[in-house]
């Protein structure tokens, strides 16, 4: 994926997804399958994502509209992540959805 991500001109919608992970297995694993199955959702636009060695990270997902990001979020595989997520993946996190109203992008040749 690019980063930063190739969104198209606004509006449209971000998930900001901040967290603390917590030591257990199997995180990269679902991880990864998480970001492979929302790339194939319809409205998906792109994403970012960063983690720090202490734990913290964030991820924006970015998103056409609200209804596809209520479609994401309901999705059954999605929603059993989410399940793990709370029961082993993560000690605290927080979701904002936002409006991006406008965007700049900065590239050296």
């Amino acid at each position: 994926m690019d980063f930063p991500a190739r969104t198209p001109q606004p509006p449209y919608y971000a998930v900001v997804f901040s967290s603390t992970r917590s030591d257990a297995n199997g995180y990269d694993v679902t991880a990864q399958r998480m970001l492979e199955l929302a790339a194939t959702m319809p409205g998906f636009l792109g994403v970012e994502s960063a983690r720090g060695v202490d734990g913290n990270g964030i991820t924006v997902s970015y998103w056409a509209s609200e209804e596809a990001i209520r479609h994401w979020g309901a999705h059954a595989e999605h929603r059993l992540a989410q399940a793990a997520g709370r029961e082993r993946f993560y000690r605290t996190f927080a979701l904002r959805v936002c409006r991006v109203e406008a965007q700049r992008l900065f590239e050296r040749d």
